[in-house]
């Protein structure tokens, strides 16, 4: 089992990475290899999803524009609330 130190030096070593993208094609070419083309739909889902709520659309909406599950919304939904990301990034 790794450390706490060696999971939060990966961790480093993959946002170091992201940080250096210059490009969305560097960006597709790095996610398509990182990623799933599933996980990939999955995190576009909730930042349209992160999008919609904050817009002011309704639970129902969401789930008809982006087929996100009622779970996941009500994830996205907390961290649009109470955290940091959505709301900083997303405008």
């Amino acid at each position: 089992m790794l450390s706490k130190k060696a999971s939060e030096d990966m961790k480093n070593e993959l946002f170091d990475l992201i940080l250096s993208l210059k490009s969305r094609e560097e960006c597709k070419l790095l996610f398509d290899d990182l990623c799933t083309g599933k996980e990939i739909n999955n995190m576009a889902q909730r930042v349209r999803a992160a999008k919609l709520l904050m817009q002011n659309k309704t639970y129902n909406e969401v789930i008809a524009e982006t087929d996100i599950s009622s779970a996941t919304l009500s994830r996205v939904s907390r961290c649009v609330q109470y955290g940091e990301g959505y709301t900083k990034f997303i405008k």
